[in-house]
């Protein structure tokens, strides 16, 4: 059964339409009207080897809060429609990621329980007006919508471009390891995830 989603979501702070399939090689066209924010979907993209196709609109003369939410939404709900009963992933995954003097590390559980632990503080720039702020509510937003726990650390790091996309690249990794289709059962006592 393919693995793959078309999910939109229209407000009057953001229009949002994700395209993702799980199983087809890294592609697809990225356009936010936010240049870091295309940047870090295009490292999901990368680094998780999913095909991703975001067109999004947002209230950015406002700020790129709700379009950084929003994306992460859509994205969680897309994922959770890809992944559908959730048979035989391999469900965790974990992956830490070098950038420079920065080392991030993310843990991903498709447990169907929402939760993010985010731990990067102290780093108060921006880049091209994205911070780690926006980065917490873009995770946040796709922890609550995948139905997935998510915990990020960042180890060391100065420079707020550098540890948001050493956050992004890691989570991209954990994730793609998380989907892994590896074997045909449920990975849950519980037979439910």
């Amino acid at each position: 059964m393919p693995r793959q989603a078309e999910v939109d979501r229209n407000t009057s702070e953001t229009q949002i339409s994700i395209g993702l399939d799980l199983d087809s090689p890294p592609g697809g066209e990225i356009e936010t009207g936010h240049g870091f924010l295309d940047h870090m979907l295009h490292q999901v993209q990368r680094h998780g080897a999913f095909t991703l196709r975001v067109k999004a609109r947002g209230d950015l003369h406002i700020d790129v809060h709700h379009l950084a939410e929003d994306s992460g939404i859509v994205l969680g709900q897309a994922f959770r429609d890809a992944l559908g009963d959730r048979q035989g992933i391999e469900r965790y995954g974990t992956a830490f990621v070098p950038m420079d003097e920065t080392l991030a590390h993310v843990v991903v559980d498709l447990s169907g329980r929402p939760f993010l632990a985010f731990e990067p503080a102290g780093f108060e720039g921006d880049a091209g007006g994205f911070n780690v702020h926006h980065l917490r509510e873009l995770l946040r937003g796709f922890s609550n919508h995948a139905g997935a726990t998510v915990h990020v650390r960042v180890l060391s790091g100065v420079e707020t471009h550098h540890v948001c996309e050493a956050v992004v690249k890691a989570f991209a990794r954990a994730l793609r390891d998380a989907c892994r289709v590896s074997g045909d059962s449920l990975p849950s006592t519980k037979g439910l995830l």
